[in-house]
This record gives structure tokens, C-alpha cells and sequence, in this order.
């Protein structure tokens, strides 16, 4: 009789398997696009919303401008992303989480690859971005925030800008975080502020983005 830890052993051999699957697969669908500008923000945002509106003129303002666009394809500000994007005649890629009761990918997307591990897909985001812009969100969405400020801090990827989007209050208490208590206290330094850039309008957003050492 096979002890209980053969079977964990085994398991976790077969996972190496698909955790390489997935990049390859990710890879492989995605390794044709130009590199896009990848926009994280909330799920939770609804048509008829203020910032879903914000996010969808800002989808159609990038790829009307040349760029292919990146969301997590789900609903929210992702769904607005890449709607405008999509009806502006641009590349609107969803890059997805494969979640128990999760919604299925939405209507505007010209390419879609789906991950099991959150990992992955992080890669898959960072891999092929040229900017990061930042929409209203939680939890999800600050994570995928710090950790691309945390990738150009330490020069894991070029100086992508990473940028907090939106035409209200929202970032006002986090940037004064920022400067008060992380910089104020020495866990960051002066040359580190301008790693957040803010924008209000999706023009302001654009003109971040062509600063983009890949623009």
C-alpha cells in the first residue's frame, strides 16, 4: 500500500505539467500581439456607472490611438475596457482566471487565453504590457497594482508607466499614503514617488503611455 505522501508526490509532478501547458499556451496565443497597454480595475462596476463610462472611452481612446488593449476579461471595468476598445476596431485581449462561480469571459474580446493559476496569468500581464493603467478597485486590483510598481522599482521590467487612472477622489488618499506614511517613515525613497503617475482624462492617460520606453 502506497503511503499518503506518494500520492502528493505524484500530484504535484502532474501540476508542474500544467502550470507549463499554461505558459506555453499563453505564450503561444499571445506571443503575435504588439506589446498593449494592460488596465487593471474593478469587477464590480456596472453600465450606467460613472467609471464604467470613464473605463469605456478610455478602451475606445487607446485603440483608437494604436493600441491594443489587456484586461483580466471579466466583468466590471474589464467588460467596459474592452468594449470600447472592441467597437473602436482595436485588439481587445482578456487574459482570464478559470474561478468557481466566476463569470463567464465577456462579449468584447478579439482574443481570449484562460489560466488555472493566478501565477501564470500574472506573467502573461507583465510579459506583454508596454503600460500599466489603474482603475478604481479592491483588493484584486491593488494587488496588481504594488506588484507593478514593485517590478519597476526593482528593474524586473523597463520603467513601464504605471498609472492611476480616473476623474475623481479616488487614488487621493492612497497617493497621500504613499507620501506621508511609506515615504514619510524611510520605506521608500524620494525617487520612488514618481513610480505612480496620476491621470484624470483618458487623454492624460495616452500621454503617460507614449512615454513608455516600448511605446
Amino acid at each position: 500500500m502506497e503511503e499518503p505522501a506518494a500520492d502528493f508526490l505524484r500530484e504535484d509532478t502532474w501540476r508542474i505539467f500544467r502550470i507549463m501547458a499554461e505558459f506555453v499556451e499563453g505564450f503561444e496565443t499571445l506571443s503575435s500581439i504588439p506589446r498593449a497597454v494592460t488596465v487593471f480595475g474593478s469587477a464590480r462596476a456596472r453600465p450606467g456607472d460613472a467609471d464604467y463610462k470613464y473605463a469605456e472611452d478610455l478602451g475606445r481612446a487607446l485603440a483608437k490611438a494604436g493600441h491594443a488593449v489587456i484586461t483580466g476579461g471579466g466583468p466590471g471595468h474589464m467588460e467596459a475596457v474592452n468594449k470600447g476598445a472592441f467597437e473602436a476596431g482595436g485588439q481587445s485581449i482578456g487574459v482570464c482566471i478559470e474561478l468557481p462561480h466566476e463569470e463567464k469571459p465577456n462579449a468584447y474580446l478579439t482574443r481570449v487565453v484562460s489560466f488555472r493559476y493566478f501565477f501564470v496569468r500574472k506573467v502573461m500581464f507583465v510579459k506583454y504590457t508596454k503600460a500599466f493603467v489603474i482603475l478604481p478597485g479592491g483588493f484584486g486590483t491593488l494587488d496588481e497594482l504594488f506588484e507593478a510598481v514593485t517590478l519597476v522599482q526593482t528593474r524586473k521590467v523597463p520603467a513601464f508607466p504605471v498609472i492611476l487612472a480616473g476623474d475623481d477622489d479616488y487614488w487621493d488618499g492612497l497617493v497621500a499614503w504613499v507620501k506621508g506614511s511609506l515615504l514619510g517613515r524611510g520605506k521608500i525613497g524620494p525617487e520612488d514617488l514618481p513610480l505612480l503617475q496620476r491621470a484624470r482624462t483618458p487623454d492624460e492617460v495616452l500621454a503617460l503611455v507614449a512615454t513608455s520606453p516600448l511605446a
